[in-house]
């Protein structure tokens, strides 16, 4: 295996990784911008008003993106299980 394959296999590792965690960062940060601005617009500053809305937030939307995420990274698997034989060398 040469060092450009071993650059390109973790190459596309880390996209991968990459593009499966970006959704989630996504939300997480939009959703605690929306929760913390609601909390200085009320003055509540209560922890739980913080957290359950954004665990409820996640939780949502790691459901909804699941069968996204499991074929993107089933997809990444198989590729790169296709070319082991070039790999192999």
């Amino acid at each position: 295996m040469t060092t450009a394959q071993v650059v390109e296999v973790v190459r596309g590792a880390l996209m991968t990784a990459f593009f499966l965690a970006l959704p989630l960062l996504a939300i997480g940060f939009l959703a605690g911008i929306v929760i913390s601005l609601t909390q200085v617009l009320t003055s509540i500053q209560d922890t739980a008003v913080n957290s359950v809305p954004r665990l409820l937030i996640f939780l949502t939307a790691i459901m909804l993106l699941l069968p996204w995420m499991v074929s993107r990274s089933t997809s990444y698997t198989a590729d790169l299980l296709t070319n082991i034989g070039r790999y192999a060398r």
